[in-house]
This record gives C-alpha cells, sequence and structure tokens, in this order.
C-alpha cells in the first residue's frame, strides 16, 4: 500500500494541497510527492493529465484517482487505519469530521481575502466583517474542541481535523488575525509539528511568485 503518489500544488500558496500532504506525511503515510508550479496564469495545463477537475491536489493509487482534500485524507485514513487519522471514539469521530466538512466547505470570506502564503512576513491586514466573523466561528470552534479533548490538539492527538485548519494556522500567523491565548497555543502546537515545518521549509525554498496571490 505504499504505491501512493500525491500531486501537489506550490507550497507557498497551495492550502489544498497542503491539507492531505500534511495528513499523510505528520501520520507516518508512505507516499511519493510531486509537486506541479502553478507557473501559467490559469494553473498548469498538466494538471488535466492527472485530475478529472484539472486541479491539485489529486492522489494517484494504481488506476485509482481521488482528487478533493478531504476525500483523499478520508481514502488513505482507511487505508492505513493505524495512523488513526480520525478519533477512535464514534462521538468525537463525527465531531472531527464536522470541522472537517465545515472548513472543505465554509470560511470563503477568510479564504478569498486572506490567502496562505508561507513567503508573506507577519503583518496586519485590515478585514471586513465577514472575515471577522469567519475568523470568530473558528476560534470559537477550536476552543471548545481544545477544552474537551485537552489539546494539544483538536482531539487530543493529531488528526485530520487539525490538518484541514492548518492552512488557516499559517492565515492567522501571517496577517496578524487572532491574539487569543487558546488560538496561540494551539497554533503554536501545529507550527511545531516536523511535518508541518517541512512543508513550511519547501515553501520558501521556491522561487514562484504568483501575483494573484499576493495581498
Amino acid at each position: 500500500m505504499s504505491d501512493l503518489t500525491l500531486y501537489i500544488g506550490n507550497k507557498r500558496y497551495s492550502s489544498w494541497s497542503l491539507r492531505p500532504w500534511l495528513a499523510m506525511e505528520a501520520s507516518g503515510i508512505p507516499f511519493k510527492e510531486v509537486l506541479i508550479p502553478f507557473d501559467f496564469p490559469a494553473g498548469n495545463p498538466r494538471f488535466r493529465e492527472l485530475s478529472p477537475v484539472g486541479m491539485v491536489p489529486v492522489l494517484h493509487h494504481g488506476k485509482v484517482r481521488i482528487w478533493e482534500s478531504l476525500a483523499i485524507i478520508e481514502y488513505v485514513a482507511e487505508l492505513y487505519p493505524e495512523a488513526q487519522l480520525w478519533p477512535e471514539d464514534r462521538i468525537e469521530r463525527a465531531a472531527a469530521r464536522a470541522l472537517s466538512a465545515e472548513m472543505h466547505a465554509g470560511f470563503r470570506a477568510l479564504r478569498g481575502a486572506c490567502p496562505m502564503n508561507f513567503g508573506r512576513k507577519p503583518a496586519p491586514l485590515a478585514v471586513d466583517d465577514a472575515v471577522k466573523a469567519d475568523v470568530a466561528r473558528i476560534e470559537t470552534m477550536w476552543r471548545d474542541a481544545l477544552e474537551t479533548s485537552g489539546g494539544p490538539f483538536l482531539f487530543g492527538h493529531f488528526t485530520a481535523a487539525d490538518a484541514m485548519y492548518a492552512p488557516v494556522v499559517n492565515r492567522f500567523e501571517i496577517y496578524e488575525l487572532a491574539d487569543s491565548t487558546p488560538t496561540l497555543a494551539y497554533m503554536n502546537a501545529v507550527k511545531s509539528l516536523p511535518a508541518f515545518q517541512r512543508w513550511r521549509d519547501g515553501a520558501l525554498a521556491e522561487s514562484w511568485v504568483v501575483p494573484e496571490d499576493e495581498v
């Protein structure tokens, strides 16, 4: 089951690529990484060769093609149950999936105004009420989960839910969107993951700059 290949975009910007990559890397799931940069104005034509939707990330497993970050995480969680990407407890597992699904489908204001960017130096950014509402909702979810689990991650140990919110950790840091003690403690836990640091180092080593993703 080690013949997994994950195709990703630029580590500096590709938040959806980070999610399954971190889930697999931090959990010790073996896979091959192939990075195809966004070096064309409308993406890269190669994406169409790899994914039926013409976007990354996409996971190849033999003849199987899995696109969408959350679907990739679900697939590898079934392949490697010992990685414990979802909590063992049924109620906690449902809560982790709910948080992950909300991230997958929501927070459009935050995502639109504050793109993930590992190359940006932290500096405050003026945001509108819609972004502030997204930030408040995320902080509430994080706080409630951490109070229930005891931390340091949302459900105690690292899970798929933490992988889904890892790009938000970057957003909160570089745009200085949150400063509460529980939020900062959780952000530090994610940033302390060796896998997160490997992604960050890879992002900082990239030479590509995408103007539309720079704020």
